[in-house]
């Protein structure tokens, strides 16, 4: 079966349930937290995503299914005085995965990226996900690294909580 990958519309509506079910799936994944996405979640954010314009997201297909999903933020690189594009979730489906579909999304991202006149692309992986790492390399991804004796740069978190 043909594999392709195009850019996601989230006006349609089809589309943004299948997005929104891949998301789950992985959500749902141990890699992905295990738990699904919230009920919030699901009811809001395909609306919020419409109103950021720094969203670039894609949906993988065979034929006309959809199996796969990259997610990814503009930001911004001081140092290069550039534009860069973040992977933040990349998805394929769990019984297509070592197919190929995950470096079709990251070739896409790469291809965006630089249309967008990108420096570099950035992406976060849980240390114990293998399989990923195997994947990102294999795309040219690297531990960022500015001096070797500082060591590599890790991805710190800390949770704001509502008011």
């Amino acid at each position: 079966m043909t594999l392709r990958v195009a850019a996601l519309d989230l006006e349609q509506q089809a589309l943004a349930a299948a997005w929104l079910d891949l998301l789950d799936h992985y959500a749902r994944d141990p890699m992905g937290g295990g738990q699904g996405l919230s009920a919030y979640a699901k009811e809001h954010l395909v609306e919020a995503l419409k109103e950021r314009p720094g969203f670039h997201g894609a949906l993988a297909f065979q034929g006309d299914k959809p199996v796969g999903l990259i997610n990814c933020f503009a930001g911004f690189s001081t140092f290069a005085a550039r534009p860069l594009l973040n992977i933040h979730d990349i998805v394929v489906h769990a019984e297509l995965r070592g197919q190929g579909i995950g470096q079709a999304l990251l070739h896409w991202a790469e291809q965006r990226a630089s249309a967008l006149g990108c420096c570099k692309l950035t992406l976060e992986v849980l240390s114990n996900n293998r399989r990923a790492m195997a994947s990102y390399e294999r795309a040219g991804f690297a531990p960022y690294v500015l001096d070797p004796a500082a060591g590599h740069a890790l991805l710190l978190q800390k949770l704001i909580k509502e008011n």
